[in-house]
């Protein structure tokens, strides 16, 4: 039969999870950041490829 009472560890598992989540949000944002700065290099990139071409 459980015992009763307070959860073991509970506040513990709390935390863990709160920070995993904090984490996982953080790493998230920071892929999105590289993603949108890649995007707008490659913009970038594309648009001196196509002034060059028109200058030819």
């Amino acid at each position: 039969m459980a015992k009763k009472g307070k959860i073991k560890n509970g506040r513990n598992k709390a935390k863990h999870y709160k920070l995993m989540e904090q984490k996982k949000n953080r790493i998230a944002k920071e892929k999105e950041k590289n993603r949108d700065r890649l995007n707008l290099l490659k913009e970038k990139i594309n648009d001196i490829n196509a002034s060059k071409k028109q200058t030819s």
